[in-house]
């Protein structure tokens, strides 16, 4: 047997957040929670945009419920701040000599909520369930299986060996939460009914479309090691956490300047520059993802690949993404399709073929594609203004080089049903955020834009099957310039995300999510 070390994996995403801060004390005002003898509140009122659609953290793909579900429930391995998968509910593993089965061993004396002990029963259940319900965690390691070999000591059997398991399994999007085993085999097709895990806070009540509410779980068991990231030790600094439901995003700016939240997400670009006067608020700018073109690579003239190329040479990124963000300071130009800092999966590659604003060559393949005036339609929504705003621009761009452009725009559900079928769009633009793994990119899935190639197959097989990490960048960087090259999509532009919150807030990080565990608030 091999023992597998903790380090060396790819370092992933940004290692660190941009902060912005006012320059003067907090508003510190009290929305009449008592205070604990240190100073500091018991509760941390947190506005959040949407009501989370359900708080089963496997089965969901969405930033609301990742970003309660850390707080809640925690994984085998989870992401340091320096993005390697590090053991959290996992003690320590090893991998067959043929890399088919990875034997993990558990931690001991680790309770849930309910007051039981996590034991392999749990954790077989749990991530035999995740496998199956994880549309990412399906898609690369479906078939694969979790297996009881003692009260504390499991066995995954993959279904092919690959050097990129135990990040898959550390993975915070539709994260591997262990659940109790009563929980999972209590779940229907709806998702788990009971919100039982093992993290700092506890699910204390949800109020549809108001609050939910954590509440410090008295009996937590950290792993070992400094707080970093999404492991280490976490503390639930704070008694009582609120996620206060706050769809209108004047009210959430509103309640945070006025000290009725601490702490107000997803602060609209618009609002971006007035609350950096602000002095007595913290905004903190973290790089979240990338803004993209996809093109439609089968249907029609679009299926002509100099003419997606004319297409690509006709965009000026900068004005793209000054339309979609409106201030410089919230975006970032590269070609990477991961965070541009990752050490394993950042890279340049196909760049020749990225923010080119070339109008004059744009005209020239297109005359070498034989264009001849064919209707391209953009497809977009006003539900999502930097998306929709950067498709007006792509339209003009188009334009000016010769194309007959023009933009469809529908309600987002509407949209998507378009985006999702090659019959209904020639291009579009959407938003995603970073994963942990490229091979998890919606442009690689043939589902989201229709791209099918034997080339990206290859690549995703040649990224797994790596026997090294330097190997497995080698493979990335070679289907990242076939992207390009081949002008099934672009990056725009790397957009950052904005949080405000009051100074007297400390604690504070982010990995993937903002993480408020060993955050206190100052009376």
């Amino acid at each position: 047997m091999k023992r597998r070390s903790f380090i060396g994996a790819a370092a992933l995403l940004m290692s660190s957040a941009l902060v912005l801060a006012g320059c003067s004390g907090g508003s510190g005002s009290d929305k009449g929670d008592s205070g604990s003898s240190s100073g500091t509140k018991e509760e941390l009122h947190v506005a959040i945009s949407a009501n989370p659609p359900s708080l089963d953290q496997q089965s969901i793909n969405s930033n609301i419920v990742g970003g309660i579900g850390v707080h809640v429930y925690e994984s085998l391995f989870a992401m340091n701040k320096d993005y390697e998968p590090t053991p959290v509910l996992a003690e320590s593993y090893t991998v067959s000599d043929d890399g088919m089965t990875y034997t993990i061993k558990l931690r001991q004396g680790v309770k849930f909520h309910n007051g039981e002990e996590m034991t392999a029963d749990d954790v077989v259940a749990s991530m035999n369930r995740w496998i199956e319900v994880s549309a990412k965690a399906n898609t690369l390691i479906g078939g694969s299986v979790f297996e009881k070999v003692d009260d504390y000591t499991v066995n995954l059997k993959v279904n092919q060996a690959s050097s990129d398991i135990i990040m898959i399994l550390a993975s915070p999007i539709q994260a591997a939460a262990i659940y109790p085993q009563e929980a999972v085999e209590s779940a229907t097709t709806e998702g788990v009914s009971e919100y039982i895990g093992t993290g700092p806070y506890k699910v204390a009540e949800w109020k549809q479309d108001q609050y939910v509410k954590l509440e410090a779980f008295e009996d937590y068991q950290p792993s070992e090691g400094e707080a970093s990231g999404l492991a280490g030790k976490k503390e639930a600094a704070t008694q009582t956490i609120y996620y206060d439901v706050v769809t209108d995003a004047s009210t959430r700016i509103a309640g945070v300047q006025s000290g009725e939240y601490d702490v107000a997400e997803e602060i609209p670009i618009d609002n971006y520059e007035d609350l950096t006067d602000d002095s007595a608020l913290t905004l903190n700018v973290d790089r979240g993802g990338t803004l993209n073109l996809f093109l439609n690579t089968t249907e029609g003239v679009m299926a002509n690949q100099t003419f997606r190329q004319a297409a690509l040479a006709a965009l000026n990124c900068d004005d793209i993404m000054l339309a979609a963000y409106g201030n410089p300071d919230l975006y970032e130009l590269s070609a990477s399709w991961s965070d541009p800092t990752d050490v394993q999966w950042g890279t340049d590659a196909g760049s020749e073929y990225y923010n080119q604003h070339d109008t004059e060559k744009a005209k020239e393949l297109l005359k070498e594609a034989g264009y001849n005036n064919e209707k391209i339609v953009l497809v977009t929504t006003q539900d999502y203004p930097e998306m929709y705003n950067a498709t007006l621009v792509v339209q003009e761009q188009l334009k000016q080089a010769g194309i007959n452009a023009e933009v469809e725009t529908y309600d987002f559900s509407t949209f998507m049903e378009h985006r999702s079928n090659p019959q209904q769009f020639d291009m579009f633009i959407t938003s995603n955020s970073y994963n942990m793994l490229p091979i998890q990119l919606s442009v690689l899935d043939s589902g989201w834009a229709g791209l099918n190639s034997s080339e990206v197959s290859e690549g995703i097989q040649a990224i797994r099957s790596a026997a090294s990490d330097e190997e497995a960048a080698a493979a990335w960087e070679k289907l990242q310039k076939f992207l390009y090259e081949y002008s099934a999509a672009t990056v725009l532009g790397h957009y950052t995300g904005v949080t405000a919150m009051s100074n007297d807030v400390a604690g504070y990080d982010y990995l993937r999510f903002p993480i408020y565990w060993n955050v206190t608030v100052a009376e």
